[in-house]
């Protein structure tokens, strides 16, 4: 009965289909026809035409096709340019891996400079045997937008299916969001608008994801300028049919709340969704707030109203909580790859803290779906002889020392360490959010971003590529420094009209450098004072508190604090690219609190609660053993952030100055960013 069933619908869209297309030729018929009326010759008399006449007016219609045909071919020519490296910078674009895997495509985006918005409608294609990049112009094509979403199926020789995004002016007064669908064909390149009455609404940040020939939207947001509207709408376009349908669930049905630059990767069990961002309004005010819920799209394609949403639990090495955050399929083994993100938190009212990620993360999309983190690994270095000589000789020398060295000793383990060319972790991307990124075979593509500093937006150009099944190490195809972007900002001039005053005492050290060696110098030649009077023979007596401890004399007091002066001047010089991994997880930063501080290394403090044998394998249980793990190291590194911040408050550096010591923590815009939606 179900095959039978099955195969009457299986008729009823091949009939549906047949009907579309005699539609489609009536049309063209219709048009050509018009055409021709205007060229014809009336014929005066009675009777039939005759012979000649029946000829001419072939003649005239086979010139019709033609010129019907020479017109067509010119609104949909296709012309290419082969470009030097990567697109020019820009932002919520997409990069999309052809469906027969042998190309990328890029289209589209935006570039803010912070004066002016700039939008995209060029269209690229790069080829990775080649290392290629080549640029396709046609006169037909979707117009400049970003923040639309595409999708792809290897059907028909290879289709790229985009909807949506958004346009703005230069000075974004005025908005314009897109509701319309286009086709690319990947074997002529050649773009195909289509129109139906039934579709969804003009939106962008939205996701789409085939699931065998139907295309499946969800989601995404709608904003003028005002105030952003987000949606949890679900649409589904039959690629067969030609025809849109929205998925209408009941109110009891559980499903994804509203949102926007989620994560929409396809299995063959149907589309997880991961994440995404939302603006939630108290009043006028708008609060920002990260998703990081996972759930499954469960499609029936023979009955689309039996559709529904599965939430999945969180299971593994969850990533932490983030927005921005891009997921992309991993063919090869049903996975996908994360990569990315920033998370924001509100320190006061007034400040605004973002942290910016770096880290990739696995999620297995079958069955239940899993996380797993993933890692560079690090290649087996080969040990000559002449090397494991020498570090016997060490090895033998620290035996044989007196204890008159053990305070060398001491020092050579606090020095910073030594930066190691062959780590992998060195050829890592820089923080970011918002990357485009796709999958070919086994190799990651990676390219752009956004990065904010000192409450400005970058957008990154740069290009890496990392080979799945090795995780060696990232390969920069293309670099881009931050020192190389513009930034058009209104308090440049201001800056500029202060920088006279700022400079007029030629006592005052005019960077943090400067400031942090004066102050060692003076609080290192007080040390030499007091350790040549402590040379005295005199044996006072010494004031005790209530348990018990010596109090220290207001001079000892000056002495510990050059030394904790001075260990916090070396914190601040040692460079993040020579610490390990396990050094940059386990050791707080500057401006960082306890909970921001565990919260981006958890993963590494439940894996110390758990090869110590604190507790036994409990998800809470491993949560509070490694908590209490990661809070006795941020007391230790305590006295030392303070002194920083007391370092940073002495050099004249603002709140924002001061929370770009943290590396990849700044004064994000937070939800005043446009790309925060």
């Amino acid at each position: 009965m179900v095959k039978k069933d099955a195969a009457k619908k299986a008729k009823l869209r091949a009939e549906k289909r047949q009907r579309n297309n005699e539609k489609q030729i009536k049309r063209e018929i219709k048009e050509t026809n018009k055409i021709l009326n205007q060229h014809s010759v009336k014929k005066s008399g009675k009777g039939k035409s005759n012979k000649s006449d029946r000829i001419a007016n072939e003649d005239d219609l086979i010139q019709t096709l033609e010129e019907y045909r020479l017109q067509w071919e010119k609104d949909h020519a296709v012309s290419e340019e082969r470009v030097e490296g990567p697109p020019t910078r820009r932002a919520n674009a997409t990069l999309t891996a052809c469906p027969n895997g042998h190309h990328l495509y890029l289209f589209g985006g935006e570039y803010y400079d912070g004066d002016a918005c700039y939008f995209y409608n060029d269209f690229y294609r790069f080829s990775p045997d080649k290392n290629e990049w080549k640029r396709f112009f046609s006169p037909t094509c979707p117009g400049p937008r970003s923040a639309h979403a595409v999708a792809t199926t290897p059907a028909a020789g290879g289709k790229l299916w985009l909807f949506g995004g958004e346009f703005s002016s230069t000075n974004q007064t005025a908005f314009h969001h897109y509701r319309d669908l286009w086709s690319l064909d990947i074997a002529t390149l050649s773009w195909e608008r289509f129109d139906t009455k039934t579709r969804p609404s003009a939106r962008s940040g939205h996701r789409m994801a085939f699931f065998g020939t139907l295309l499946v939207l969800f989601g995404g947001f709608h904003d003028v300028g005002l105030r952003t509207t987000y949606l949890n709408d679900l649409w589904i376009f039959d690629t067969a049919l030609i025809r849109w349908t929205q998925i209408q669930l009941r109110e009891t049905d559980r499903k994804p709340s509203a949102r926007s630059g989620f994560s929409f990767v396809a299995c063959s069990e149907g589309i997880v969704l991961h994440g995404g961002y939302v603006k939630e309004y108290q009043g006028k005010k708008a609060i920002g707030r990260a998703l990081d819920d996972t759930w499954l799209l469960q499609i029936n394609s023979e009955d689309l109203a039996l559709c529904k949403w599965q939430k999945r639990k969180r299971v593994g090495y969850v990533p932490s909580l983030r927005s921005g955050s891009t997921m992309t399929l991993w063919p090869a083994k049903s996975m996908a790859i994360m990569f990315g993100g920033v998370i924001d938190e509100e320190k006061s009212e007034e400040t605004m803290t973002s942290i910016f990620f770096n880290d990739a993360y696995g999620y297995q999309l079958l069955k239940t779906g899993r996380w797993v983190s993933i890692q560079l690994r690090k290649a087996k270095k080969r040990t000559t002889k002449k090397a494991k000589r020498q570090a016997a000789a060490r090895q033998q020398q620290q035996r044989h020392r007196g204890s008159g060295d053990e305070d060398d000793a001491m020092q050579e383990d606090n020095d910073p360490p030594s930066e190691d060319e062959d780590d992998p972790e060195r050829s890592k991307p820089s923080p970011r959010y918002n990357v485009m990124m796709a999958v070919l075979k086994n190799t990651l593509f990676i390219y752009g971003g956004i990065l904010e500093s000192h409450n400005r937006e970058y957008t990154l150009a740069d290009f890496y590529t990392l080979a799945l099944d090795k995780l060696d190490r990232y390969t920069c195809l293309r670099d881009d420094p931050l020192e190389a972007m513009d930034w058009h900002d209104s308090s440049d001039s201001e800056d500029d009209s202060g920088s006279d005053s700022d400079s007029s005492s030629a006592d005052e050290p005019e960077t943090l450098e400067g400031i942090a060696d004066a102050s060692a110098l003076k609080l290192t030649a007080l040390a030499k004072v007091l350790a040549e009077d402590s040379d005295s023979d005199e044996d006072d007596e010494r004031a005790h508190d209530a348990d018990g401890n010596m109090l220290l004399t207001a001079e000892e007091e000056e002495v510990a604090a050059v030394e904790l002066r001075k260990k916090a001047i070396a914190f601040m010089g040692v460079s993040p690219t020579g610490q390990t991994e396990e050094a940059k997880l386990s050791t707080p930063r500057a401006g960082e609190t306890l909970a921001v501080f565990y919260e981006r290394s958890r993963d590494y403090w439940r894996m110390q609660a758990y090869e110590r044998g604190d507790v036994e394998v409990r998800g809470r249980e491993l949560y509070k053993a490694g908590y209490k793990i990661a809070q006795r190291r941020y007391l230790e590194y305590k006295p030392v952030l303070d002194e920083i911040e007391r370092i940073l408050e002495e050099a004249g550096l603002d709140d924002e100055e001061m929370a770009q010591t943290g590396g990849t923590t700044s004064n994000g815009l937070g939800v005043e960013s446009r790309n925060r939606r």
